[in-house]
């Protein structure tokens, strides 16, 4: 018994909401909103041309690429911007000008907060009046607006990412949304440590999600490479839920990657299970009458009913 992999890929699409949209993209970049800021990145797919260059005259700020890598440095159309606060649903989380083009958030992800937090109440409405809260594991949870999604949903959280400063800058967030008082746990330590930790204590969870880089380093120099060493932290994950787990998520970004290949690595991983894994592709659709869209990532998702 495996599950069940669905047929055809899903694009799942984030439209603006009130904190950001994509106003504009073309010729190798996108222009996007966040707050009352006005950003230039680029966007190296965007090979058409903009629909409406007139708004592209007066960004406050654009960032310029210095290597593959996406390091760069921001220019600022007047004074140096540092952070600035926005929010989705429950979730309040600061904006920040990163020396990697990202603004410590990720927008396309609002799909996968979408889907976490509807199998998260779908879990607690399901549950017995008075029954334990849902256990959740979010893995390279980076600055933690998933982990505040599903506290708010009414998980119970463990947070984990391998950079000391964004699990800081997770922990603020979760004081801007008023949930510092609420059940996370917040680590810092390699993820495939922590998993295998787990996995020896026996520990369960009702559902897992895991958005990993191409290329990382763990707090004491641990390397981690996806394709070498994705499928076995897979594995160990699968190990971790619970009879009446609901979920397991795992996004990617690298190009050698698909959807499709995420599926199918994770119903190997999730053998002597039934259900259904999604696959497919996140994108951003522009706030404009073209609604042009951006695929920008790649993602399965098992869900046990």
């Amino acid at each position: 018994m495996s599950p069940a992999i669905a047929a055809n890929a899903e694009t799942v699409r984030t439209r603006a909401w009130a904190d950001y949209a994509l106003l504009d993209s073309g010729d190798g970049g996108k222009l996007e909103r966040y707050g009352r800021f006005t950003v230039v990145r680029p966007e190296p797919q965007c090979f058409w041309s903009p629909a409406r260059p007139e708004l592209w005259a007066n960004p406050d700020a654009v960032f310029d690429p210095t290597d593959e890598d996406e390091a760069g440095r921001w220019r600022f159309g007047g004074a140096a911007l540092d952070r600035f606060d926005l929010g989705w649903g429950a979730a309040r989380f600061a904006g920040r000008f990163t020396p990697f083009r990202h603004l410590a958030f990720f927008p396309e992800q609002a799909g996968n907060w979408e889907w976490l937090d509807a199998r998260l109440r779908g879990l607690r409405s399901s549950s017995p009046k008075g029954g334990s809260a849902p256990r959740f594991l979010n893995l390279f949870g980076y600055t933690g607006v998933a982990s505040l999604v599903a506290a708010a949903a009414g998980a119970e959280v463990t947070h984990v990412d391998a950079s000391k400063k964004s699990v800081a800058y997770a922990r603020e967030n979760a004081a801007l949304s008023g949930l510092e008082d609420a059940p996370v746990r917040w680590i810092v330590e390699d993820a495939r440590k922590y998993v295998a930790r787990e996995v020896r204590r026996g520990s369960k969870y009702q559902g897992i999600i895991l958005d990993p880089p191409k290329y990382g380093r763990g707090p004491t120099g641990e390397v981690w490479r996806l394709f070498e060493d994705l499928p076995g932290l897979l594995t160990d994950c699968a190990a971790l839920l619970a009879d009446d787990a609901d979920f397991l998520l795992v996004n990617g970004y690298a190009a050698r990657v698909s959807g499709l290949s995420l599926a199918h690595m994770t119903r190997q991983a999730l053998a002597g299970r039934s259900g259904v894994i999604d696959w497919g592709e996140l994108a951003l659709v522009e706030d404009s009458e073209r609604a042009a869209e951006i695929g920008l990532s790649f993602f399965a998702r098992w869900r046990a009913r």
